[in-house]
């Protein structure tokens, strides 16, 4: 049963690797917008868990780059958290035929919508696109006694629920999967695991520096202001190669750890949508996606690009819903 559930969970970041590499950054064809339009007006972009996350922090700069670029003018981003996103996942199903909202999202609401026994689901709401990858951290506060992530395996295998460990995600989430798969590789019982859920990383970051936790798990562009001023430690990344903004960082494999581990955000809108208005979205995301702007905001923070619209996004959509599924079926959250 162990090993079947390892199985399960590894297949969930492969999926992820071998879609990105088969998709690359490539736009559905046709959303291209006539020449000599201006910019788009009245867009606004859901966020759905609490200000200081990534879902946030892509939402935002997101909205700037295409304010930016010209591509789109006033974009409103604001949060309606709660339930690991499915509250706001409700919301754009409930916004059926509106076209100027979309919803930032990504893994952690996959898993959300099984594990909160959600009415919405993703497969009710229209895929505009997938933006980014993101390799996820191992993170402790400056007064943390793990220097090492060495010393943190160590403690954590000696007494598995004395080491809490927070994640911005709720159970099924990519904050819940990344211990869950790091505890199994170390050879900890995941059902030993102590996880501590909070609604998004803007709400896991007060615990982490209050050492409210053990340590967090999640992604590292959620705290990079805070490891810049000294305020926490990363003490490892979850990707195949060192990440750039922090080339000084481990990564799990070059630690002796046998675990790679990927994230991914995208955008969505409500159900019901008008043709025009979709082609509007990916026509607006793509233009965003093409700026220097946003290939700067990429370097700066750490993101790989994985751009993919429409059909395309829709179809990797189904494929990691269906993995979320059976990974949290076999562990009893689903």
């Amino acid at each position: 049963m162990r090993n079947r559930i390892s199985v399960l969970l590894a297949a969930l970041a492969a999926l992820s690797v071998l879609a990105a590499a088969g998709c690359g950054a490539t736009a559905e064809k046709g959303a291209g917008t006539a020449a000599g339009e201006g910019p788009v007006t009245g867009l606004r972009l859901m966020v759905p868990n609490t200000p200081g996350g990534g879902y946030d922090t892509t939402a935002r700069t997101a909205a700037k780059v295409m304010e930016d670029a010209k591509i789109a003018s006033g974009v409103q981003v604001f949060n309606l958290p709660g339930a690991g996103g499915t509250v706001g996942l409700q919301r754009m199903i409930n916004e059926k035929g509106n076209g100027k909202l979309a919803m930032q999202m990504g893994l952690g609401v996959v898993g959300a919508s099984y594990t909160s026994k959600s009415q919405a689901t993703l497969s009710q709401t229209t895929p505009l696109a997938k933006l980014i990858e993101e390799a996820g951290a191992i993170v402790v506060s400056k007064d943390s006694p793990y220097r090492t992530i060495g010393d943190l395996v160590a403690a954590w295998k000696k007494d598995p629920k004395k080491v809490t460990v927070g994640g911005g995600s709720s159970p099924g989430g990519p904050d819940h999967l990344l211990p869950m798969r790091l505890a199994k590789v170390v050879g900890i019982d995941p059902r030993q695991v102590n996880y501590v859920s909070y609604d998004g990383g803007g709400e896991l970051l007060p615990a982490i520096l209050g050492d409210k936790v053990g340590f967090g798990a999640s992604g590292y562009s959620e705290f990079l202001d805070q490891v810049t001023a000294g305020q926490l430690r990363v003490l490892a990344v979850t990707s195949t190669e060192p990440v750039p903004v922090l080339k000084d960082i481990p990564t799990l494999k070059a630690s002796g750890i046998d675990l790679v581990f990927t994230n991914w955000r995208g955008v969505v809108a409500p159900p019901g949508i008008g043709d025009a208005d979709r082609r509007m979205w990916i026509d607006a995301l793509t233009r965003m996606h093409d700026s220097q702007q946003w290939k700067t905001e990429l370097t700066k923070r750490g993101w790989t690009d994985s751009f993919v619209t429409g059909d395309r996004f829709a179809a990797y959509l189904a494929e990691q819903d269906k993995s979320v599924a059976s990974i949290l079926a076999e562990l009893g959250l689903a």
